[in-house]
């Protein structure tokens, strides 16, 4: 008998650990996948890109927002994993019908680092769990001292278009923008909706431009950069991927700098 707390603080109760998986988010698939627990999952959705052949080994059944119910309940999942902002509250309540929801909700780096530690314990890896904290910690320890020189930059970083979305200061994104140094001028609501004039308004040192959720690319650049604003397109997935994919994100971060 397994008794585990959510990061919502719900009681999940197992009988074994858990050897058939479904995983509704992309991050935390990846993560699975290096925690060495590929062959535990059943079902994974169509935007679980990493690694690439996973999709065409794995029942995809749906996306993060929708699923197929009864492709889940077919695979007789042991646990299905979620969370909080990826997946809807009327999804977790459906798919508790089928088995033990566990749901996340990460919006710093220490609390990905915890969802590790946490999947560790409910699927028995907690060697490898620790291993990868420990790495990902002194990684992160030995960015930081490089970044202590580095001047803080005022920033927007957009992740939609028609409307403009930006990321505000509660989401994972925030964080790993104070990493870098970056002052996240968007103080309201987790993901606003602003204009055109807001952003001249608020006049930021720089504007990111995620390649997702929304793709956005050259032509979305220079048309920023005709308001006046300086603007720069970054890699959304090293911005907004917890998890493991943080072990390859330094690397990237050091070359934006």
């Amino acid at each position: 008998m397994i008794t585990i707390f959510d990061h919502l603080g719900r009681k999940l109760i197992l009988q074994d650990t858990p050897n058939r998986i479904i995983s509704l988010v992309p991050s935390q698939t990846e993560l699975l996948v290096d925690l060495g627990l590929q062959n535990c999952l059943v079902g994974i959705t169509k935007f679980c890109v990493h690694p690439r052949n996973l999709r065409k080994d794995k029942t995809v059944v749906g996306g993060t927002k929708s699923v197929h119910f009864d492709k889940i309940k077919a695979l007789r999942p042991d646990v299905i994993l979620c969370n909080k902002e990826e997946n809807t509250r009327d999804m977790v309540t459906e798919l508790e019908k089928i088995a033990p929801v566990h749901v996340s909700a990460v919006s710093t780096i220490a609390a990905s680092l915890q969802l590790i530690k946490d999947y560790g314990q409910l699927f028995n890896v907690q060697e490898k769990a620790l291993k990868l904290v420990t790495c990902l910690e002194n990684e992160g320890l030995t960015f930081s001292e490089e970044m202590q020189y580095k001047n803080w930059k005022r920033c927007i970083y957009l992740i939609w278009k028609d409307p403009y979305m930006a990321a505000g200061r509660d989401t994972f994104i925030n964080d790993l923008l104070k990493l870098n140094k970056f002052e996240n001028i968007i103080a309201n609501d987790r993901y606003p909706v602003i204009d055109e004039e807001q952003l001249v308004e608020y006049s930021p040192d720089v504007v990111l431009l995620s390649s997702e959720p929304f793709p956005f690319k050259k032509d979305h650049l220079k048309h920023i950069e005709r308001l006046g604003i300086p603007a720069m397109l970054v890699d959304g997935e090293y911005f907004s991927w917890y998890g493991s994919r943080l072990k390859k994100a330094f690397d990237y971060f050091r070359s934006l700098n």
